[in-house]
């Protein structure tokens, strides 16, 4: 297992609480540009918050996450939102993703797949080249994030892709250190895991979280 890990909390809609999980020394966060998600924000009130973390923690990385949105609108929400980076978390094919990277080459672009079996962690790995990271979350029928469902990690063991990659998918304080103990992931991201409710965090268990991960890893 690698000494750092890389912790990114998704779906952010308050500026008070996006300060203090990075008080928390957590760098990623994820804001959810999908309109039909619970979790959604208006590219307007990203900014917002964007704002507030460059005078409070300006290394912190701030993620879009997309599903198949067209290339305009997520160049737009990018210059508004004042994001640092893109995930296309719906069914994007390669070409698109490479549309994405030339038109946003500054902006750092994640895939992640929805996994239900091996032809999805070989569908990932067809985007290495293309992106800076991949993202492994559980699959839904008619959910696209934020479930609560955790990926069958049995099927993860031998993933080794080209560039970094984060689990998600059903990931919780209190199961994070049995993950790390089966899987080699650089990241993880979690959403439902440390909430009240959809969009609503709850700053105990992002602490709980933290403090669980701190006995294992440094955060990055």
């Amino acid at each position: 297992m690698s000494t750092t890990l890389r912790v990114k909390i998704c779906g952010i809609t308050q500026a008070e609480q996006a300060t203090a999980i990075t008080d928390l020394g957590i760098r990623t966060l994820g804001f959810i540009c999908v309109r039909k998600s619970p979790r959604w924000i208006e590219p307007q009130d990203i900014a917002t918050i964007s704002q507030a973390l460059n005078a409070h923690a300006p290394a912190t990385k701030r993620i879009g996450v997309f599903a198949k949105a067209d290339l305009e609108t997520i160049q737009q929400t990018v210059q508004i939102g004042r994001l640092t980076g893109v995930q296309l978390h719906g069914d994007e094919p390669l070409e698109f993703a490479q549309q994405v990277r030339t038109a946003l080459p500054d902006v750092e672009l994640i895939k992640a797949v929805r996994v239900r079996g091996a032809e999805d962690l070989a569908l990932a790995e067809t985007f290495a080249e293309t992106v800076d990271a991949l993202l492994l979350d559980a699959y839904h029928p008619t959910q696209l994030g934020g479930t609560g469902h955790q990926i069958d990690w049995a099927m993860l063991r031998e993933f080794a892709p080209a560039v970094p990659w984060l689990l998600a998918g059903g990931l919780k304080p209190d199961n994070v250190a049995e993950a790390l103990g089966r899987l080699q992931p650089r990241g993880i991201d979690l959403s439902s895991g440390v909430e009240h409710s959809p969009g609503d965090k709850d700053l105990a268990q992002v602490e709980k979280l933290c403090h669980n991960l701190h006995a294992m890893v440094q955060i990055t």
